[in-house]
């Protein structure tokens, strides 16, 4: 266990939460049970809504049969009897009209009451939830800081079908999120044709070893369960990072085996891009000065430079 620890943190990681694939369920789990607490609050608050437009239809309609009212007097008589103000300027004479408004006080209160607890659940879950997700991109920021933009770099370089990638990612100050969109539709309809024998396999080794600490403890944050694709790419991360490790030698591997690490380093290029894509069309809205520096370090830009000229 300590040689496994000094070794590979990351093994021991994943042993004490269970295995990578308990893992990918246990989030996923955790995401579905937030967002099945979120459709609960909505679907009650839509029961109550009917609930207490009914009772409003029924006493409405019940106090001008039964006392006489006028449309006018009938509603607000159903409002203030429901939230329980009780000015006393109308009031049911009759003895049917009292039973009438017993009900609406009775079965309306809980009704009004259950409107204003869940609408109040609904806002204050959706205010946490931006929360999280503001947390959550900060994550995202130092990944893309510390390694993801070092990463597209170095995968890029051996995507043999990088030139049309470049041309579509070279952001600007005037991207719309329109553009955004289009962008993002067009990256699903890229080849992303990588060649692992055109990389520096030893360098990305070294890269990702001095990085697997920071990679971990991203991996840690309980704000991933948020974000599973990013989750995902992480994992990937960790994937590539061992099988490189698992080999002693990366120079003249078997065709088979160059083949086999172009797939693991495809998977980590797919999700890397659109995860950058996302991030960059974040820091645009929210950041305008970090999205600046992020558009003078793009990886898919051979211009860009961090000096302004």
């Amino acid at each position: 266990m300590v040689i496994l620890k000094r070794l590979y943190p990351e093994k021991l990681f994943f042993a004490a939460l269970g295995s990578s694939e308990h893992l990918t369920e246990e989030r996923k789990a955790a995401t579905f049970k937030q967002i099945t607490v979120m459709d609960t609050v909505r679907f009650r608050l839509q029961i109550f809504l009917v609930l207490l437009l009914v009772l409003m239809l029924a006493g409405t309609a019940g106090f001008m049969k039964i006392e006489g009212l006028s449309l006018t007097d009938a509603v607000y008589f159903s409002v203030v009897t429901v939230a329980t103000v009780g000015y006393g300027d109308i009031a049911p004479k009759t003895e049917a009209g009292k039973i009438l408004a017993l009900i609406l006080i009775i079965t309306g209160v809980g009704t009004f009451l259950g409107v204003v607890a869940n609408s109040t659940d609904m806002l204050l879950n959706r205010r946490e939830k931006a929360l999280r997700r503001e947390k959550l991109n900060m994550v995202i920021g130092v990944f893309f800081s510390e390694v993801g933009t070092d990463l597209l770099r170095f995968f890029s370089s051996c995507d043999t079908s990088a030139e049309a990638l470049r041309k579509d990612l070279v952001v600007t100050n005037e991207w719309t999120d329109r553009e955004f969109s289009s962008k993002g539709s067009r990256l699903n309809q890229h080849g992303y044709t990588i060649d692992s024998r055109l990389a520096d396999l030893n360098k990305l080794r070294g890269f990702l070893q001095e990085k697997k600490e920071l990679v971990l403890r991203l991996f840690e944050n309980p704000f991933l369960l948020e974000h599973q694709s990013f989750t995902e790419l992480l994992r990937a991360v960790l994937h590539l990072k061992e099988e490189l490790l698992h080999r002693e030698s990366l120079d003249d591997l078997p065709p088979e085996d160059y083949k086999h690490l172009s797939g693991d380093i495809r998977r980590v290029y797919v999700l890397l891009v659109h995860e950058w894509l996302d991030y960059m069309k974040y820091l645009k809205k929210n950041y305008p000065y970090l999205f600046s520096l992020a558009i003078r370090t793009n990886p898919f830009d051979k211009n860009a430079s961090v000096v302004l000229k």
